[in-house]
């Protein structure tokens, strides 16, 4: 099989992102230390998994190790965009279908990876732009969520949307130039073709407290808050030589909004330190509580994407290496999940209620701002709306665009005109913001739309 994917300079960089299921059991009463990775993670009510290429389901040795040690398996590649949908419209589950019998012969979960990723797009998608490409990925992520509905446990919605560095932005994409909220759209069309599956956002280079992974904090803070269907985070943790000292500290303040938190696609480079940084991960997930399992990118060290690294817990003949024994110790000496852990970060009760009325009514009004990704000829503009101290029923946002400038496409809000005095209404499932609340819309046009500046009223 090939993997199609590219070692990057960094081994802490992963090339694309594949959570394994994430099955979350029930804790068993059973004392006993259990002697493979999938019987200890169960008994402490987790998953370990590994990522798979189904074309490797046909060797005895590889498959012997798979069924033996893990209960959770995620796909390599058989159902990213280019897999699923080779051409448009045209769908093809065969990989998948494939991986999902297996699981669900070899009591296994799945987590699906991935439905959007800015890489391994159709040919035909990646010629794609503004609201075309944004009608086609909506309907990609509606149509594979269907088709596996009620097989898989976790699916990784969007993979690797934020750029690296220092700014803890966005990464520039196909997919980013179709509006800001594209992610929200994502998660939200994924809800609503599965509602029982686990919405997971994925990433590389997040393993400890740093702007990368700051910048997907505050996205899903912000979602947690306005309702945007997101369940867990998952970190790949592609390590070299080290791990972050505040690796743990990451995972929970990810936990603390309410997300369950995963290891998605852990290996490590070999050498004197691989099987203490294997370990200090296991107990790291270990010591969340909603850190609900953790998945290898492969099985043997022949089958891993990082060649001569031999990052993973077997060698080629399947036998366990020093850092299988150090995951397998710190599962069987970790905690277990509490059995109904929280589904909401705790508040803290009320104190005395105030004997004196507010000295300042509340506000009513909102205000609006814009981003503007723009090209020859076009651009596409994403306007954040917030709400004053009073809230909204409704909003209305207004702009005059320049001179040969004209709107051709609009998502999560109503357009009146297209050309001069445009104004954008709230769509049903966004207008009614609590105080300080915001939403996000977004539009699409020709010509420019430099220098705009949007005007925001509320009922």
């Amino acid at each position: 099989m090939k993997h199609r994917r590219v070692l990057r300079a960094a081994v802490t960089v992963a090339v694309t992102g594949a959570l394994a299921a994430g099955m979350t059991m029930a804790l068993t009463t059973s004392a006993n230390a259990g002697t493979t990775l999938r019987a200890s993670a169960a008994e402490k009510g987790r998953y370990f998994g590994a990522a798979v290429a189904t074309g490797k389901l046909s060797t005895s040795a590889y498959v012997t190790v798979l069924n033996r040690e893990f209960n959770s398996v995620v796909a390599e590649n058989e159902m990213k965009w280019d897999a699923t949908e080779p051409q448009q419209g045209q769908f093809r589950y065969t990989g998948g279908d494939r991986l999902v019998s297996h699981a669900q012969a070899n009591g296994m979960s799945v987590r699906g990876h991935a439905l959007l990723w800015y890489q391994q797009q159709p040919g035909w998608a990646q010629n794609m732009s503004g609201s075309t490409l944004r009608s086609a990925m909506i309907n990609h992520v509606t149509q594979v969520a269907t088709h596996f509905r009620g097989k898989i446990h976790s699916w990784d919605v969007v993979n690797e949307a934020f750029a690296d560095g220092g700014s803890g932005g966005r990464r520039d994409s196909n997919l980013q130039r179709t509006g800001n909220d594209w992610i929200e759209a994502a998660f939200r069309a994924a809800r609503a073709a599965d509602p029982g599956a686990k919405l997971c956002y994925n990433d590389y280079n997040t393993d400890g407290i740093n702007a990368k992974s700051t910048g997907i904090y505050n996205m899903v803070r912000d979602f947690k808050s306005r309702g945007v269907p997101i369940d867990c985070v998952g970190f790949q943790s592609h390590l070299g030589t080290s791990l972050a000292s505040d690796y743990q500290a990451n995972l929970q303040r990810f936990a603390d909004l309410g997300v369950d938190v995963q290891i998605t696609e852990l290996d490590v480079m070999t050498g004197g330190n691989q099987a203490n940084i294997y370990g200090a991960v296991t107990r790291a997930c270990m010591n969340v509580s909603r850190c609900t399992g953790i998945t290898v990118w492969g099985v043997r060290d022949c089958d891993s994407w990082r060649g001569s690294d031999n990052a993973l817990l077997f060698d080629c003949n399947g036998n366990k290496k020093a850092a299988y024994t150090n995951v397998l110790n710190a599962l069987n000496a970790g905690p277990g999940i509490p059995t109904d852990p929280p589904t909401d970060p705790p508040t803290d009760p009320p104190t005395d209620p105030p004997t004196d009325p507010p000295t300042d009514p509340p506000t009513v009004g909102c205000s609006a701002s814009v981003s503007l990704n723009s090209w020859t000829g076009g651009f596409v503009a994403s306007v954040k709306v917030t709400a004053g101290s009073a809230g909204t029923s409704g909003w209305n946002v207004g702009f005059t665009l320049p001179s040969g400038a004209s709107v051709t496409n609009t998502w999560s809000a109503t357009a009146s005109g297209s050309t001069g005095t445009v104004r954008f209404a709230n769509v049903n499932y966004n207008g009614r913001l609590g105080a300080g609340q915001v939403t996000e819309f977004g539009f699409q046009g020709t010509g420019s739309a430099s220098g705009v500046t949007p005007t925001c009223t509320a009922s």
